[in-house]
């Protein structure tokens, strides 16, 4: 059984990529946001590391790999496949928001938000919070659910500085989104004068380090 590859991408497909790991070519499946977040950070020749969802079935006799960046996202798609009607290559083309928004959507009972999602309908949206709800509160990042609350330590102006340094937390730190907002906001609660990415990363990691 496969669970995680670390490699070089060979090949950019229309729904995935072609991993070179260990002299071995696999194809991985990945959802919309996924491959998009990839795609734009330009990896061609980066060794990047997925965690891999291995389907093989009777009915599906050709294994499927279907790749995560984090086990966060992995263990959100092993509950969204519980779903009566979704198996894991509707799912994986479903996964074209956050797994956060995807979460929140379910725990608000928003159907018109689940029933946008690549290929899911109004009734296939209602089973989803039939089967779901109640469920997936975990994946809803505390700090995202209390966006609207202002934090006053951090002004409009520092708002992009926020986002460069929880996309490094996430994306090559392995921080999952909610504990990389949540140390973002606790280093500017600690010390309002911060002014740059790297006076932010001293104050985080002097708390964490």
């Amino acid at each position: 059984m496969i669970g995680y590859l670390e490699g070089s991408i060979l090949h950019f497909e229309s729904d995935g990529i072609l991993l070179l790991a260990g002299h071995v070519g696999y194809e991985i499946f990945l959802n919309p946001q996924v491959l998009e977040k990839i795609r734009s950070q330009n990896v061609h020749n980066d060794i990047i590391t997925l965690y891999i969802y291995y389907h093989q079935t009777e009915r599906q006799p050709k294994p499927v790999l279907i790749g995560f960046q984090s086990l966060e996202e992995k263990a959100f798609f092993q509950e969204f496949i519980t779903v009566d009607a979704i198996g894991p290559m509707k799912a994986v083309k479903a996964m074209s928001r956050s797994i956060t928004d995807i979460a929140l959507a379910i725990e608000k009972k928003d159907t018109n938000f689940l029933a946008g999602l690549n290929g899911i309908g109004k009734r296939t949206a209602e089973k989803i919070i039939a089967t779901l709800n109640g469920k997936v509160e975990r994946f809803i990042s505390a700090v995202e659910d209390q966006a609207s609350v202002a934090n006053p330590h951090i002004t409009d102006g520092m708002q992009d500085i926020c986002r460069q340094v929880e996309d490094v937390l996430v994306e090559q730190l392995g921080h999952s989104p909610a504990s990389a907002k949540r140390m973002v906001k606790e280093a500017f609660e600690r010390n309002g004068m911060i002014s740059t990415p790297e006076e932010l990363f001293d104050e985080i990691y002097r708390e964490n380090g």
